[in-house]
């Protein structure tokens, strides 16, 4: 990435839309709307300085939701181009409210609340469609009970809870944990709030808030005001002492999952959502598990799944020393169900398909491999590009030629033409830049002539 960002003859237009196109292959002409970031790219160092002031949190997108962010932030680390963009819906400056603290911080002079949208046209030859894919949502499948229990969460939230980038740092902490946490501190803010307030009642009668309530409850002071605020209050302080304390209680025990459930195609070879194999999942799963391992040494992860698609050059042998040296077991069984246990643990209802025998097992978290889903972005991007999309809403192509789209000069590779994994994508990738290639030479040559 910072090869590309860095490439004389590369263009990067970050956080920027296509809107109209016009022309043929070899004369293209491209309108693109580049967002308003409220933020100098030429001036920002991408310091940070503006982040750590920015008093507006709000839940990280990136990160899944599993931690947050600033109203003021950076997509993610390394990022290209190093730089900042302002969230127009939660800057309380540009929603009518007094603040900017962002722009006193900045040293740079890099914040620019006047900043507007632009649109830009770009004569180009050849387009190529590289947007990727979308994560299926689990919660259409209600036996899984996705959002419902805290700890079954998805494969790519799994990812940014292991990334040492990501909201805990790479430690595994069930979210139901960093929930309890988040409460805690919330709860001893809120007790030393009114702990203040009780101390200078506490000051003013000379006497001890506790001795003062059994008084009070007793009978005494009940005509006067003053005490019974002291008293409204004391009731306040027990009412979050008592939560505070059995959540602390809860919070001794915690540590980071180690009984690990992958569930395999989730919406995936599924005839009510997508009946084809993402092709990736197997693999990402067995991934994930061997690194959850290394994180923590005592972690045993089970696989479930119809069967295991380890069908690339060296995938079988990942798998089996995934089994051999990470406690990963791989049981051939269909999910019926996930419940809640104790201790907010996801219980997993199964058939095994080898024993034929209905079996039920607790687990710390349970992962859910989603199915690769076409971007939500794609359908419009085709109307504007005029290509067409398949049956399952990927990119549409020949098999004679499976780059091609069907307007010539449009190329497609990744994700958004169906399921790839990494390697698929990067091949498919330099074989869409050697069609592009070849259409802007024939141009030059067109035009030459």
């Amino acid at each position: 990435m910072l090869d590309v960002g860095r490439h004389p003859n590369i263009e990067l237009m970050a956080y920027s839309e296509v809107e109209k196109l016009e022309g043929t292959a070899g004369n293209f002409r491209v309108q693109i709307r580049k967002k308003a970031r409220y933020v100098n790219e030429d001036k920002c160092t991408g310091c940070g300085a503006c982040t750590e002031k920015c008093p507006t949190v709000v839940p990280d997108a990136f990160n899944m939701g599993l931690g947050t962010r600033k109203a003021i932030y950076s997509w993610f680390a390394q990022g290209i181009p190093s730089t900042h963009t302002i969230d127009p819906e939660h800057c309380r400056q540009l929603n009518g409210k007094k603040c900017g603290i962002c722009k006193k911080t900045c040293q740079a002079e890099a914040i620019d609340f006047d900043q507007k949208d632009r649109i830009i046209e770009l004569d180009v030859s050849a387009i190529i469609v590289a947007v990727g894919y979308e994560v299926f949502d689990p919660g259409l499948i209600p036996e899984y009970r996705y959002r419902e229990l805290p700890n079954v969460i998805t494969a790519i939230e799994l990812e940014r809870l292991l990334s040492a980038s990501g909201p805990t740092g790479g430690h595994l902490h069930r979210p139901s944990d960093i929930k309890a946490k988040e409460k805690i501190t919330e709860l001893e803010k809120e007790l030393k709030k009114i702990s203040k307030a009780l101390q200078k009642y506490e000051t003013k009668y000379n006497e001890k808030s506790d001795q003062f309530y059994d008084k009070f409850k007793a009978g005494q002071y009940q005509d006067d005001p003053e005490r019974k605020k002291w008293a409204e209050r004391y009731e306040k302080y027990m009412e979050v002492k008592g939560p505070l304390d059995e959540l602390k209680k809860q919070a001794e025990s915690f540590h980071p999952a180690r009984r690990l459930a992958f569930i395999q195609c989730v919406g995936s070879r599924d005839a009510r959502f997508y009946p084809f194999c993402s092709g990736y999942c197997c693999m990402h799963s067995i991934k994930e598990a061997i690194i959850a391992h290394e994180h923590e040494p005592q972690t045993e992860s089970t696989i479930f799944g119809m069967d295991i698609r380890a069908v690339g050059k060296g995938f079988e042998q990942y798998k089996i020393r995934g089994g051999n040296q990470s406690n990963i077991k791989y049981v051939r069984a269909r999910v019926a169900e996930i419940i809640e246990g104790n201790n907010n643990n996801p219980v997993i209802i199964y058939e095994d398909t080898r024993e034929r025998m209905v079996k039920k097992e607790e687990f710390d978290l349970v992962i859910l491999a989603t199915a690769c889903a076409p971007s939500k972005g794609l359908s419009k991007l085709s109307n504007i590009l005029g290509f067409e999309l398949n049956s399952f809403g990927f990119v549409k192509t020949d098999p004679s030629f499976p780059l091609d789209t069907t307007r010539d000069g449009i190329y497609v590779c990744g994700c958004a033409h169906g399921p790839q994994d990494i390697p698929e994508s990067v091949a498919q990738a330099s074989a869409a830049a050697a069609r592009a290639a070849q259409k802007v030479m024939q141009s030059r040559l067109r035009k030459a002539s």
